[in-house]
Parts: C-alpha cells; structure tokens; sequence
C-alpha cells in the first residue's frame, strides 16, 4: 500500500489522475464538459432536499443499529467519490439474491471453504450481510479513511441472531494494489473503482490465480466495466440480470506459471456462448 492511501487520497490528486485518463481517452473538449456536469451534480447533490433523499436507504440501519447510509458522508469523501466511485450502500434484498444466483449457478461450491472479499466496502453493509452466509472469513477493503473508520464501527457493535461468519475485517487501502492471498474467494464489486484501477486489479487477480490455482467468483453488482472483466482471459460470465453479473475462474482454464500469463481456448464453442 502507498502512504497516499494509508492517509486517503486528496482532492487535486484525485482530479488530476481523474482529468489525465479521460483527457487521454476523450480528449481535451469532453473531457472539460465532462468536469463540468461532474461538478455541478456534486452541487445539486448537497442540496438539502438531496440530502433527504439519501436518508432512503437508512431502513437497514434501523433494524441493526449501525450508520451505512450514504446521507451522513461528508462532503469530501462525497466529492472523491464523483471523481472515483460514490458511495453508495447495497440494497439488502438484491444483496441476497446475488448470493442465491451465484450457489444455484455453481451448486458445487462450498461457501464454507470461501473468502469474502467486499472491493469498495465504505461503511461496511455489505461485509455485515455477508456474515449472514458460513463463509470461512470475510474482508472488507476501502481507501477513504472516514467510511474506514466508521466501517470499523459498524463492526464493533453489529448484532444479528442470523449471523454465521464472525471472522470479519476490514482494511483501509488502494484496492487496485491489494495482494489477493491464495485461497477461494468470492469477490464483490459495486463499482468500487475507475477502469484504469479496476483493470489493474483484475490484472493483480490473474497474476495471483498463475501462481496459486484456485476457485474464484465475482459478483459485480450494476455492472458499468463490465467490459474489464470480458477481456479477462480467466473469468468467464456465468449469468447476468440488470442488476448484476457472476463471473467465475473459467473451467479447463490452462493457467501458465510463465511470464506468458493466462491461456485458454478462446475460439472453443463454450466459450463463445459464455461471452456473447
């Protein structure tokens, strides 16, 4: 980890690296207009009214007494994320039909072997609902120090008759340089990162399945980089909804432990029909 992500990253050099890789893509013109409309969503967001509306996602926190709402972030973190990626908490039901879709696509799993890994985890809702689930241990990462800390909170004093998992943490840090340890894992993204970093990740999770074979699941909940992950030459789409996508490591994968990387037969007729 950077010491950049161990204090949180700064407004300019958020701006910046965001303003350098849409410049790079889109040029000069859309790239201001797009900094513009950012900025001014950023200013209708901090309305009162807005605010107000934020609260709709509180009902979670009622029933568990914990603070995941997205209307008590402050307005930087509230501003890194329109340059980043805006916290936002999952909506508990679709939460728990993702996990239902992901066991009934591969009835052979075995959560219990399985880590959880929440990539973008801000105040910690989701890493609590997965401890509804016998996961062998749960871990949340997240780069803002504040949604850190509250997430942090959250654990602390999360109660819950139904839970099953209670080896859960989080960490605060740059996901795109997290260092995936070698065992089955479950990751979930919510659009935690731009498609730069999210791109990086995923290149950090190729290079960990070269050097330690293993099951590997993504959910990705409201897919927009979708496109990452179908370059991916180990994750194949399982199945997809509006909502969500479950991706997992790909059968017969030949994963090469030379520099080559990771191989398969991308022209065989399995593989066409996953990716269409």
């Amino acid at each position: 980890m950077t010491d950049e992500s161990a204090s949180g990253p700064g407004v300019v050099s958020t701006v910046s690296e965001w303003w350098t890789d849409n410049s790079a893509r889109d040029g000069f013109f859309l790239t201001l207009k797009r900094f513009v409309a950012t900025l001014w969503e950023f200013a209708r967001d901090s309305t009162p009214s807005r605010r107000r509306r934020r609260y709709g996602d509180v009902e979670y926190d009622w029933d568990y007494r914990v603070d995941t709402t997205s209307a008590t972030v402050g307005w930087r973190d509230r501003l890194l994320g329109m340059f980043r990626s805006p916290y936002q908490p999952t909506d508990p039901a679709l939460f728990h039909e993702m996990l239902a879709s992901l066991m009934q696509a591969s009835p052979k799993i075995d959560i219990r072997e399985f880590t959880f890994i929440d990539i973008g985890s801000g105040k910690g809702r989701v890493l609590l609902m997965a401890a509804d689930y016998p996961f062998q241990r749960i871990l949340g990462i997240e780069l803002l120090p504040e949604l850190h800390r509250v997430a942090k909170e959250n654990l602390a004093k999360y109660k819950c008759d139904s839970q099953q998992c209670f080896a859960i943490d989080c960490i605060q840090g740059d996901a795109s340089e997290f260092i995936f340890a070698a065992e089955p894992t479950v990751v979930y993204l919510f659009n935690p990162l731009p498609e730069s970093l999210l791109a990086k990740m995923i290149s950090n999770l190729e290079r960990s399945l070269r050097q330690h074979p293993r099951p590997m699941f993504v959910l990705y909940h409201n897919p927009l980089l979708e496109s990452v992950l179908m370059r991916s030459a180990a994750f194949i789409k399982r199945t997809s909804t509006n909502q969500y996508s479950t991706f997992e490591v790909e059968a017969g994968l030949d994963i090469d432990a030379s520099e080559g990387g990771l191989d398969h037969k991308r022209d065989s007729p399995a593989h066409r029909d996953n990716r269409s």
